[in-house]
């Protein structure tokens, strides 16, 4: 069973707006941004965009605060028993940005109208409403966009794909999305499927095909421009992923047999 403590929906507070309970509290407590907000994770300050909810279980420490003109948010303080809760893979503690954040909203609302009222099937309604919610929590969770760093990870592959040509190593990206090299190594090739020294090789190959295509450029030229410091490893690395030499992938483009 799930006992409701308080639930709200669309409370807004000033741009000063700070919650800190540094012991974390004896219930648990679920909040739906509106609005972005800051939040205390690992040790550290982190902004988020609007439409995160956040699940602190008991006696975890919480911190959040405003990061705009004001915050706004719905949340609810509840017990339960239940496994679904008790047991969950939802991350503790860390915002996750939900797809669906009206359909969310709504559910606060109808828990909120549950709770109020005095019906005979009450605590039931509210269990359902709890599951789903944690469902739609759990969906969002195993979401991609929600793996750890995904969005510094994602601007770091803009800028491999938009700019081939610059000297990128491991090293060097690392330091890009402040990680170590072991880490990025790792949790590229999990968030991609590729590694991002392959993801690297794969998009000057894709600049070199097209300057290959579009345009006069001399070997030596493209050669440069895609990164490569000698022509002959270009001409390795081009073969190994094409299957030919750049001339000749140019001459099979220019007269197509």
């Amino acid at each position: 069973m799930n006992t409701i403590f308080y639930v709200g929906y669309d409370a807004a507070h000033p741009a000063d707006f700070i919650y800190d309970i540094p012991e974390g509290h004896d219930f648990w407590l679920l909040i739906l941004t509106q609005t972005p907000a800051e939040f205390w994770i690992n040790g550290e300050i982190k902004a988020y965009p609007a439409n995160c909810a956040v699940l602190y279980p008991p006696y975890q420490k919480i911190m959040y605060r405003a990061c705009s003109d004001q915050y706004v948010n719905d949340w609810v303080r509840f017990l339960s028993d239940e496994s679904y809760v008790l047991e969950t893979a939802i991350p503790l503690g860390t915002p996750i940005l939900l797809p669906d954040p009206g359909y969310c909203h709504q559910l606060f609302q109808l828990l909120a109208t549950e709770n109020f009222l005095q019906c005979d099937y009450r605590e039931l309604s509210i269990d359902y409403l709890f599951r789903i919610m944690f469902n739609k929590l759990l969906e969002a969770s195993q979401s991609i966009e929600n793996k750890p760093h995904y969005q510094d990870l994602l601007h770091l592959r803009k800028a491999i794909n938009h700019n081939p040509g610059l000297e990128w190593s491991v090293s060097i990206m690392a330091d890009y999305v402040h990680l170590s090299p072991g880490y990025l190594q790792s949790l590229y090739k999990t968030t991609f499927g590729i590694s991002c020294m392959e993801d690297v090789i794969q998009s000057r190959i894709r600049l070199a095909k097209e300057r290959l295509i579009h345009g006069q450029s001399r070997i030596s030229d493209i050669s440069e421009l895609c990164g490569y410091r000698n022509v002959e490893h270009f001409s390795r690395q081009f073969r190994q992923v094409v299957g030919c030499t750049p001339r000749s992938y140019r001459r099979s483009i220019i007269s197509p047999s």
